[in-house]
């Protein structure tokens, strides 16, 4: 693996620290982390820095949006790496590949594609059930993208599509495709989280930096695919990414208490060591 110096941007200018004093009570005061841009192995470091600020009582459960880059491939925690993803085909392009925490499969994570989310916090917040947890939090996405006119339900165990009377810009069809993926880990009490929503989808790409079989990728896969998939560009093309991102704000904070706020230096510290140590790593990422 490269070494790399770890860097963070945040996209939104409207946040400021929130105190560690301000735990949370019931009903939890929830800490929003605005759209901010990381490299694959720092956007798995804080969400596991962030277990473990919330695990310890230290922070509030968080809410965080984000982007990749560089644009990423993530692998399921119990995957094979080179099974997976065709990784001198992501080195060439410049792809991180990273493996998560959570279980699931291989992710094409488009920096110009998608939004990422991560919900972290104490589990009892939510159902026992995985199924019925994922159907909680992938209803504020659902929330949110009524918000957009964009009609989802929710597919166990844990996918988003378009309902089934969804049509497209030209008045087709479109319901039952994808449009959202989602993983989820408990650990020490704590859930964790996280999933995309799709803004854009370069099919050919995405399965150009994956072991779908070396074959050459026939036409006939692609069109496949797109038979699938979906994304909110396609559906209305005008449509930007920050106001994609405005209305899963609203959507993930609606009927919460909540406060925008930033990384603890003791989590921005802990992520450095995490992304240094763990996620940038030969023996992580070639776990299996």
């Amino acid at each position: 693996m490269r070494s790399r110096t770890y860097t963070r941007k945040c996209d939104s200018p409207n946040f400021f620290s929130y105190p560690i004093s301000l735990l949370p009570t019931s009903p939890p005061t929830w800490r929003i982390i605005p759209l901010q841009t990381d490299d694959a192995f720092t956007n798995m470091a804080l969400d596991e820095a962030c277990s473990e600020g919330v695990a310890a009582n230290q922070v509030p459960p968080t809410i965080r949006f984000y982007r990749w880059q560089p644009s990423a491939v993530s692998i399921g925690y119990f995957q094979s790496l080179h099974d997976e993803v065709a990784t001198e085909k992501c080195q060439g392009a410049g792809i991180d590949v990273v493996r998560r925490r959570t279980g699931g499969g291989a992710v094409f994570h488009d920096y110009e594609g998608e939004i990422t989310y991560s919900v972290i916090a104490p589990e009892k917040l939510f159902p026992k059930g995985i199924t019925e947890s994922y159907h909680e939090i992938c209803g504020w996405i659902i929330q949110s993208l009524k918000l957009l006119n964009v009609q989802t339900e929710f597919k166990p165990i844990n996918d988003i599509i378009l309902a089934s009377n969804a049509v497209g810009p030209n008045g087709e069809n479109v319901g039952g495709k994808k449009i959202s993926g989602n993983a989820q880990t408990r650990r020490n009490g704590i859930l964790l989280q996280h999933g995309t929503i799709l803004y854009q989808v370069d099919v050919r790409k995405m399965f150009s930096l994956l072991k779908v079989g070396q074959e050459k990728i026939a036409d006939k896969m692609i069109a496949a695919a797109e038979e699938r998939v979906s994304s909110l560009k396609l559906l209305q093309p005008q449509l930007t990414l920050e106001e994609v991102y405005q209305v899963l704000l609203k959507g993930f904070t609606a009927g919460k208490k909540y406060q925008i706020g930033d990384w603890t230096q003791q989590e921005t510290a802990r992520a450095w060591e995490l992304a240094q140590s763990r996620y940038s790593t030969k023996e992580w990422n070639e776990l299996r």
